[in-house]
């Protein structure tokens, strides 16, 4: 394997987990990233589909005990049998959405430029929910995932469709989303977690069924590296940011996606930097 090409996946791997379950969005962390090491085309698309498996794995590892008492319990307890509902009605959005017009969306908007837009749009409604909340305190009405009904789990699967949108975040959709939809931020948070897994094997097996000539076994040493960095270090970012909302809130995210986005604005209109599509 070209070592250079080993260090580019296991930095984009990285990069996936790390910034996957932030509110800050992965997917456009991960086009700016590929146009820097200049590591596009399609192959690249579904490599970083895949990656995005290896960061689902560590949301399951993290809730395995939670996950094996849901699959107990589906038969005859009625909080699982209504959490397990929950997650699917939820799935459905995004995945309707996806198959419908990914394609489209892939073409025109995964790109540095909309990307860099999407960042600093999503980082000001940020702004607007934090802001909003600091204004009207109030108690959450939904206080944990097994509170929340089927309308509550169908508002939220249509905030993670905006996700859609590169540099939009699939966690910060259904995150802030739910929050403005009456759950708790610890609710809303680790209800993202469990919707990233179904969501994230769905995207992962329908890309590599869409594109699967393209693949051969000579791919699987790179993948692989992609697919375990980003494990290890979503695994990190998972329980920091589990601790980290214990305390606080999402506005420093919020200011870094603006900043951010801005940053490569700037770079790409006085041509600072090349963004390689």
């Amino acid at each position: 394997m070209d070592i250079v090409l080993a260090i580019k996946a296991i930095i984009m791997g990285l990069v996936e987990g790390f910034t996957e379950f932030l509110p800050i969005s992965s997917t456009g962390h991960l086009i700016l990233m590929g146009s820097l090491l200049d590591f596009t085309g399609t192959k690249a698309t579904v490599f970083k589909i895949v990656i995005q498996a290896g960061a689902m794995l560590a949301v399951v590892w993290e809730y395995r005990a939670r996950i094996a008492k849901v699959f107990a319990g589906l038969g005859a307890d009625p909080v699982q049998q209504r959490f397990a509902r929950n997650v699917v009605i939820a799935f459905f959005p995004a995945a309707i959405a996806g198959v419908l017009f990914s394609a489209a969306i892939t073409e025109v908007l995964f790109h540095p430029i909309p990307v860099a837009v999407a960042l600093v749009l999503g980082g000001i409604v940020i702004l607007w929910v934090e802001h909003r909340n600091r204004q009207n305190p109030k108690p959450a009405r939904v206080e944990t995932v097994d509170d929340m009904s089927m309308l509550d789990a169908l508002k939220v699967g249509f905030a993670q469709a905006f996700a859609l949108i590169p540099g939009t975040s699939r966690s910060g959709s259904t995150i802030i989303g739910g929050m403005l939809f009456g759950l708790s931020r610890k609710a809303a948070t680790e209800f993202s977690f469990f919707l990233a897994m179904p969501t994230m094997l769905g995207a992962t097996v329908y890309s590599i069924a869409k594109e699967r000539d393209l693949l051969s076994m000579a791919d699987v040493p790179l993948f692989s590296l992609g697919f375990f960095s980003a494990f290890i270090s979503a695994f990190l970012c998972v329980r920091w940011l589990l601790r980290y909302i214990s305390t606080h809130d999402f506005t420093i995210f919020a200011w870094y996606r603006i900043v951010f986005g801005i940053l490569i604005l700037v770079t790409a209109q006085f041509d600072l930097l090349t963004w390689a599509d």
